[in-house]
């Protein structure tokens, strides 16, 4: 029997059911449950605590900023079932939070996840939550989520720049569904637009002041290292060939045309940033200081793809 096989059946056990009471009791014992399992956080939490907040909060249908004075709130038996049940498929079975819960949080709004689209988690939301500075001249008008998925990016910067419209494109049906849910959830009928393309393929030759993308962009050998939480996630939103960039380099050649003269592409590549520095040295990417941490986002300038853009085809 593994670890997490003697842990679970410590949590299917009459104990702990009859002596968890509260929510937080549950707060507690979640915490050191996941403390002591054998599971990995990299889906929008870092450790143990904030996966335990999510997961007993959104389980129970509370804001994550539950009055603490309430925390003493017994449970009924069900909602103490289903939280169990959750616990034990976050260890058994390695399903993060988001899709144990259907929600994640990105740039302090909430958005429905389920395992039609990977979890919000791009560093991109410490530059949209502080408007691109330093890298846009004037507020956009006109933006480009490009890889949308949940349409988290595209719906963050429809809320950061409210005189804007948005286009959310992506290949995935799947993914513009739950897409929908959210722009609808979040009120952006009118301004954030879900579209399906296979990149650039079937859009019209729009301009748009700012194109930001989160694309597939692991690697082979990154791909088959991760933990077995992102297996849960459609592999199409994370591979993109052995060096992790077949679609990076794709959106860098076509991107040029889409753009307005003084408008930005702002791309997330991860650890694949090596590879883009090795196999384009002479290219001027502006590699992103992030308040969050995050590595791995550059801008490059409608000017700059152009200069470069025969290097791209």
């Amino acid at each position: 029997m593994t670890y997490n096989q003697d842990l679970i059946e410590t949590i299917i056990s009459d104990q702990v059911h009859n002596e968890l009471h509260s929510i937080q009791d549950f707060l507690r014992w979640t915490y050191s449950t996941f403390n002591r399992a054998d599971i990995y956080y990299g889906h929008g939490y870092d450790n143990a605590w904030d996966e335990a907040l999510q997961l007993v909060f959104a389980t129970l249908d509370l804001p994550i900023d539950f009055p603490p004075e309430f925390y003493a709130a017994n449970l009924t038996r069900t909602e103490k079932e289903v939280l169990l049940r959750s616990v034990i498929q976050r260890i058994e079975k390695r399903i993060p939070v988001a899709y144990l819960t259907k929600q994640a949080w990105f740039c302090g709004l909430n958005f429905y996840i389920d395992e039609r689209v990977i979890i919000p988690r791009s560093p991109i939301s410490a530059l949209i939550q502080t408007g691109f500075a330093g890298l846009l001249k004037t507020e956009p008008k006109r933006i480009l989520d490009m890889c949308t998925g949940s349409g988290c990016i595209a719906i963050a910067c429809a809320e950061q720049f409210p005189e804007s419209e948005v286009d959310a494109v992506d290949l995935s049906a799947d993914a513009l569904s739950v897409a929908e849910i959210n722009i609808e959830r979040h009120n952006m009928l009118n301004r954030v637009y879900p579209i399906q393309s296979d990149l650039f393929n079937d859009l019209p030759k729009d301009q748009y002041d700012l194109i930001v993308s989160n694309p597939p962009y692991v690697d082979i050998e990154d791909l088959a290292d991760m933990p077995e939480e992102f297996q849960h996630e459609p592999e199409i939103a994370l591979g993109s060939g052995v060096d992790g960039l077949n679609i990076t380099k794709r959106i860098l050649a076509a991107a040029p045309d889409y753009l307005t003269d003084d408008g930005i592409l702002v791309c997330e590549v991860g650890n694949s940033m090596v590879h883009l520095i090795e196999q384009y040295p002479q290219v001027a990417f502006n590699w992103l200081e992030l308040k969050n941490g995050g590595l791995g986002v550059f801008a490059i300038t409608k000017g700059e793809l152009v200069k470069h853009n025969a290097l791209f085809q």
